[in-house]
């Protein structure tokens, strides 16, 4: 089979590998669809962390079952998504049910080869039904849970002003899951035509410029003058996570979706008075990808509209470098496999 290895950083090179045999425990799928996720094209530039090369990229996958040991369960050719997430099953984490931040976690495509590949072997465990999902659909469930994991951390609750920070593909997953939750969504990005995305795709109806000098006056314009009691930042830029804690209301929470590689910073005082809740939100659950799946056979998301640039698995290598120039307007890039 053909698999695409990116090398060193800057570098995706075709290789030829062997399909892999289907041991027990696993399922053998033909992968039809990847998406490209800014993890990618962070490994891509050099940026990532906890990564090494050289490594096949690829976690937000779409395929269908060739071969399976639980036939009960799943049938040859069905369509299907899975989570990228192998967990131990014993560690603290795991037996709290927080599988997503288990201690030896192992990512496909970050920490072991991922999906841009023909063929795939995966844990059966890990399997999710697709549904009647299309495999655009199928494909978008991982980063949608992303999303819906970073709200469901949040606690949004009805009514409550959400500032969701970076209006790329996650940031888009979780102004959707706070709407669904009731939040009032407030994008904030430095990229005009992605806050206008923001608006006339997802009907969020405020939206602010983050470069703008008046960020704070129009945040306290928008809410009344108590400023959003939850903020969310899927940027993973380092100079937004800092700059956003002087954003949050009076008991707020703060959950960072987004990773970076430099340290976390603010006021202890003003934080402190304001009895703020900051944490974390890593990858996603089981809970959440089910949630995911059931909000898309409702019709409450079509995320089929933040497919802006689409690709054949043998075009990737050319088009890669590509989709990180803001120029070029991605906001997702799906690359079909034959």
């Amino acid at each position: 089979m053909q698999t695409l290895v990116c090398t060193t950083p800057g570098t995706l090179t075709y290789q030829t590998g062997v399909i892999p045999e289907r041991t027990a425990g696993n399922t053998l799928l033909r992968i039809r669809r990847i998406g490209i996720c800014g993890t990618d094209l962070h490994a891509f530039e050099g940026t990532q962390p906890f990564f090494n090369y050289p490594r096949i990229l690829g976690h937000e996958l779409a395929g269908e079952v060739v071969e399976t040991d639980d036939t009960s369960e799943f049938l040859p050719g069905e369509a299907v998504t899975f989570l990228p997430y192998i967990n131990c099953g014993h560690c603290v984490a795991c037996r709290m049910g927080k599988t997503n931040c288990c201690a030896s976690l192992n990512v496909f495509g970050v920490h072991s080869d991922g999906g841009m590949v023909e063929y795939l072997s995966v844990p059966t465990r890990l399997l999710v039904h697709g549904d009647g999902l299309s495999f655009d659909e199928l494909a978008l469930i991982e980063p949608l849970s992303i999303g819906a994991h970073g709200v469901r951390r949040a606690d949004v609750q009805p009514d409550e002003w959400v500032l969701v920070i970076g209006a790329g593909p996650i940031g888009l997953g979780v102004m959707e899951f706070a709407r669904i939750a009731g939040g009032n969504v407030i994008a904030l990005d430095i990229n005009e035509s992605r806050l206008g995305f923001c608006r006339n795709r997802l009907n969020v109806a405020q939206t602010i410029v983050a470069t703008a000098p008046d960020v704070t006056e129009q945040l306290m314009a928008i809410t009344n003058g108590e400023m959003p009691t939850v903020i969310i930042d899927a940027t993973g830029s380092q100079r937004a996570i800092n700059n956003a804690f002087q954003y949050m209301a009076h008991g707020g929470r703060y959950v960072l979706v987004g990773l970076q590689r430099g340290e976390v910073s603010f006021s202890h005082p003003e934080f402190h008075k304001r009895e703020a809740a900051v944490m974390s939100s890593r990858n996603a659950t089981r809970q959440d990808f089910e949630h995911v799946v059931t909000s898309l056979k409702n019709g409450l998301i079509d995320p089929i509209t933040y497919i802006t640039h689409r690709v054949t698995f043998g075009q990737v290598s050319d088009e890669f470098a590509g989709w990180l120039d803001p120029a070029n307007g991605v906001i997702k890039a799906m690359v079909e496999v034959d």
